[in-house]
């Protein structure tokens, strides 16, 4: 890997002066993913940080979105990092393709892979930052040595599959201990959350300690994504106790 993409990842993955905001493109008009893009990236005022591509099979989730080629048209139609959740079976055999196609981050489920160390150091090498997504239902526990390989740790506040869903709160414990060890020099991970995120749940994930905040239809659901992606920085802004 270039020595310079390395440096960037670990500059990533410093613990966050500024809440980092990450729209999920799958609660967009599909018909018009660029368009939906260029929404969020903003101009002379500061956009969306990353655009979430949510990747789903229809067999480890049921439903089915975007696909490798769909990932690799994006990355040439907005300046805005992919950051791609991969909610698929056999991560292992495909992963790597969304890193090629120009994916920035890219998160598999820590219960579909097979050999999760060796798979963050293939993503590394192919240019990506490497993500371990944990479910509602998985402990962090039993992966921190595993979460030592990886730049993000995705903790998801709502069943992987379905949009729109309602924010777990009891989740906000799993992001309390991995800011603990985040803060203690124990793991070296940048900590995003995902699912219900919106104005009035994004305060408390800031609180509990996570960095990257994925919002979905409070972002795209609204007359004016680009207002919501400034509204729900600002929220996340006050609970880290900035002005």
């Amino acid at each position: 890997m270039d020595p310079d993409v390395r440096a960037g990842h670990r500059a990533d993955r410093r613990p966050r002066r500024e809440p980092m905001i990450a729209p999920s493109l799958a609660s967009g008009d599909l018909a018009r993913l660029a368009d939906e893009a260029r929404a969020v990236a903003g101009g002379s005022d500061r956009g969306a940080d990353w655009l979430h591509v949510d990747v789903m099979d229809g067999h480890f989730v049921p439903n089915i979105t975007f696909g490798v080629p769909v990932v690799r048209s994006l990355a040439g139609h907005t300046p805005l990092p992919l950051d791609c959740h991969l909610m698929i079976e056999d991560p292992d055999r495909w992963a790597v393709d969304y890193a090629e196609a120009g994916a920035h981050n890219v998160s598999v489920h820590v219960e579909a892979v097979r050999d999760p160390v060796a798979l963050a150091g293939r993503l590394r090498d192919a240019g990506a930052r490497a993500g371990l997504a944990l479910a509602p239902q998985i402990p962090l526990e039993p992966h921190i040595g595993t979460l030592a390989h990886f730049d993000t740790l995705l903790v998801m506040s709502v069943p992987p599959g379905f949009n729109g869903q309602r924010f777990i709160p009891e989740m906000l414990d799993k992001v309390r201990a991995a800011r603990r060890l985040v803060d203690a020099g124990e793991l070296d991970v940048l900590i995003e959350v995902d699912g219900g995120v919106n104005l009035d749940t994004i305060g408390a994930a800031a609180a509990a300690g996570a960095d990257c905040f994925v919002a979905g239809t409070a972002v795209y659901g609204t007359d004016d994504p680009a207002r919501a992606v400034r509204l729900l920085r600002e929220k996340a802004r006050a609970a880290y106790g900035r002005p």
